[in-house]
């Protein structure tokens, strides 16, 4: 671990988690020695992009770290498909569904949203849309800003929000409100935007659960890490605060996900940025968070 920056011990860490995992949860007849395998060759990626940065090309590959660390965030996601059940109980579902017929029917929430028109919705699914990229944008706003040395300080706040999130979700297995109650405060505007969400989530979707929102607590923790990490330029953390609770909107509207798993993601998403700013330590933000 030598060399390493706290965003890739936090991404190791979780996929060793992961595999630990696989020794308590039951009925997940795909999470087996795979998983294991993949959390070593991340802790190999790592080290080895480490090593290449001391002994080869310190900006090349630093550079290339910062990238790799959003890119393992997207293997993370994708391995939560190991732990899809085998078989689904809608106790967690039905429980969670009164929450959103009393927002979105009984007091009009939806309606609402729709008076707007097509343009509106198709805003909030193109917000949705973009949830995976959201730390690439947020990333690249440190770089034009000329403040690349505190990507690992921006990193750890995403990182730890995204996965944060992952980690809870093995444990309550369900399925977004649009599968399991099709026909219930369902959308009554449809775009092409919306049609092109719903053709990449049947193919490259996941399927081990819903809460709490990864989309969410991401796209949050992407806002509050610019605000931690680019303080003088705080213009930048407003604007991802609100494609933030723009996705909030959207994935509740558009039925992605439950109205308890928005409100889980933000939570989790503080939860984050209070764990970095312990770890950075805030007095120390123009040294610790440098990226090495």
């Amino acid at each position: 671990m030598r060399g390493w920056r706290q965003s890739e011990i936090v991404e190791v860490l979780y996929f060793f988690y992961l595999a630990a995992l696989t020794l308590v949860v039951v009925d997940r007849p795909r999470a087996d020695i795979r998983v294991l395998v993949l959390a070593l060759a991340v802790a190999a990626s790592v080290s080895l992009l480490a090593l290449a940065q001391a002994r080869w090309h310190p900006l090349g590959f630093s550079i290339a770290r910062d990238w790799w660390t959003l890119g393992l965030v997207l293997v993370a996601y994708r391995s939560l498909d190991w732990f899809a059940p085998a078989h689904y109980s809608i106790a967690l579902e039905r429980s969670w569904l009164r929450f959103d017929v009393v927002l979105l029917e009984t007091w009009h929430v939806r309606l609402l949203i729709e008076k707007f028109g097509a343009f509106f919705s198709m805003y909030l699914e193109t917000c949705y849309l973009l949830t995976s990229a959201a730390g690439c944008f947020a990333l690249a706003v440190l770089y034009a800003a000329g403040k690349r040395h505190r990507a690992n300080c921006f990193l750890l706040v995403y990182v730890l929000g995204t996965l944060l999130s992952y980690a809870l979700i093995p444990f309550f297995p369900s399925r977004p409100p649009r599968v399991v109650f099709p026909t219930i405060a369902t959308p009554e505007i449809s775009t092409a935007v919306r049609t092109f969400n719903l053709l990449v989530l049947s193919k490259a979707g996941i399927h081990t659960g819903v809460w709490p929102s990864a989309h969410v607590s991401s796209t949050f923790a992407a806002a509050w890490g610019l605000f931690l990490c680019l303080p003088e330029r705080k213009r930048f953390g407003w604007i991802f605060l609100v494609y933030a609770v723009s996705v909030a909107i959207a994935t509740v509207y558009g039925r992605y996900h439950f109205v308890a798993d928005a409100l889980a993601g933000i939570g989790i998403s503080l939860v984050a940025l209070a764990a970095a700013r312990l770890i950075l330590g805030r007095p120390k933000l123009k040294t610790a968070s440098e990226t090495r």
